[in-house]
């Protein structure tokens, strides 16, 4: 098995011993979670779940794009939610980013995300090449 870890300035920057991406056998991508931070900033997007959620995306995006991949060739993703009760709100967004392609989905509860932020998201994906 032939691995890579994937690294771009246009998604936050792993703030531990963990990549982005790690790219396997140039065929599937899997992402770390991403949660809504400004990449250029680091700062947190201030904002409802709807906010949280597409800044969350875009840096899953940009993470995607960094290996050889896009948000259209996801296969799975798992959403980690800090409220259930945010679910429709949440998947409004994600429609926008992910319905074309509807991938398999995990949603989950969590008491508590890094940075108490209401949502983080991973991804594992198809390299396009």
């Amino acid at each position: 098995m032939n691995t890579k870890k994937i690294l771009t300035d246009k998604a936050p920057a792993p703030i531990g011993p963990y990549s982005q991406a790690i790219l396997v056998d140039d065929k599937f991508l899997f992402t770390a979670g991403q949660i809504p931070l400004e990449p250029t900033t680091g700062k947190l997007v201030e904002g409802d779940i709807k906010a949280q959620t597409r800044q969350a995306l875009k840096n899953l995006e940009a993470i995607l794009i960094a290996g050889g991949s896009s948000l259209a060739s996801v296969i799975k993703t798992t959403v980690f939610l800090k409220d259930m009760n945010e679910f429709a709100a949440m998947n409004e967004v994600y429609a926008e980013f992910l319905g074309v392609s509807a991938p398999a989905r995990s949603a989950v509860e969590a008491a508590r995300l890094p940075r108490n932020v209401r949502i983080e998201i991973e991804a594992v994906a198809v390299v396009e090449k």
